[in-house]
């Protein structure tokens, strides 16, 4: 049977410290530029339409 007392400072301790490493975390990781994307749906779009020239031709 578990125990029927609750100690909040232990959750509020264990919400900050999984806070705290979640900030840590975003603070490691590198934003994502939406240019590589972009160049990529370019590039495709530009070989499509010299292949459709190239053969509709």
């Amino acid at each position: 049977m578990s125990d029927q007392h609750i100690d909040p400072a232990g959750n509020t301790q264990a919400f900050r410290a999984f806070a705290h490493a979640r900030e840590q975390e975003a603070a490691a990781k590198p934003k994502k530029s939406p240019l590589l994307p972009i160049i990529a749906i370019v590039a495709a779009i530009v070989v499509i339409g010299v292949a459709a020239f190239l053969f509709l031709r």
